[in-house]
């Protein structure tokens, strides 16, 4: 019969311990290296766009290294003057600002609305809303066309506002109507003891305590509206009202494209919505948790 002392059994556990940590070590070291792979070959792409904007021509050609060896500015200084971008870019700031107001004033009145009100057909309309999340865009385009062209303001960037906005909905609807849903009741009741009414609740106690998931909402609305192709291509005409992605397909549309040309495009088309999602980062994370938890 053998015997296990108590030294035995005190080593038996650190070496148990220790291959576990060296098991936990080794399955953090395999996924970090997978999940660094995957961000480089990720952001790959974008660094080369970088690099080219500030490349000639001629090294764009060759390839070669990714850092330019002669870094120029008068790539992204050219493709702006050139083809007019910064009208485009003013386009490009009135359709989003717009779009993303609209979307903030009419969903966070809804989200509200479902949050909070009682009315008739209150479930059956939140339901449908979030349906509308599986309806593919495409296969409303021709309708809105059609509709737009007989209001007479088809080719116009109130043309392109209505659809943005509306095609925001479920998901905004979503977003806000789980944020309201968090507000504990008693915030609500003692506010309507003090006298506010349903207004003053809504805009004094539900909306300052929403702002991530208003930031959110802003965050998924402008970056689609800024980076919109196909609605813009079918609805505008005039030059005078492209916005940047048009811009860019006319550069790139040319009878000789220089891909320099087009990365300086593109990284002017990108350059905003990227400073925007980084400044606003740390409340996009909260307001969907927020949302989800609602």
């Amino acid at each position: 019969m053998t015997t296990i002392t108590p030294g035995r059994a005190v080593r038996r556990t650190r070496s148990a311990h220790g291959a576990e940590r060296t098991r936990r070590l080794l399955t953090r070291l395999v996924v970090g290296g997978l999940l660094a792979l995957y961000g480089l070959v990720s952001i790959y792409p974008f660094l080369w766009m970088v690099s080219a904007a500030f490349k000639d021509r001629w090294e764009v050609v060759r390839g070669g290294h990714l850092v330019p060896a002669r870094p120029t500015w008068e790539t992204l200084i050219g493709t702006w003057n050139r083809l007019h971008f910064f009208d485009y870019f003013l386009n490009s700031v009135q359709v989003t600002l717009l779009t993303t107001v609209l979307t903030l004033v009419v969903y966070a009145a809804a989200g509200y609305a479902f949050a909070v009100l009682r009315f008739p057909g209150r479930t059956m309309l939140s339901r449908l809303f979030v349906s509308l999340l599986f309806v593919p865009g495409i296969t409303v385009m021709l309708p809105i066309v059609l509709l737009e062209n007989r209001m007479g303001i088809l080719g116009t960037h109130l043309g392109l506002v209505l659809p943005f906005v509306n095609g925001t909905a479920p998901l905004s609807v979503l977003l806000m109507t789980g944020a309201f849903t968090a507000v504990p009741q008693e915030l609500r009741d003692q506010a309507r003891v003090d006298g506010a009414g349903e207004i003053r609740v809504f805009t004094r106690v539900h909306l300052p305590l929403a702002r991530p998931a208003l930031i959110t909402v802003a965050l998924l609305t402008a970056i689609p509206t800024w980076n919109e192709y196909l609605l813009t291509r079918v609805s505008l005409n005039d030059p005078g009202t492209y916005t940047l992605p048009l811009g860019l397909q006319a550069l790139a549309a040319e009878s000789v494209p220089h891909y320099n040309d087009l990365m300086a495009g593109a990284l002017i088309v990108v350059i905003p919505v990227v400073l925007l999602f980084l400044s606003l980062q740390r409340y996009f994370v909260g307001g969907l948790v927020g949302a989800v938890k609602g």
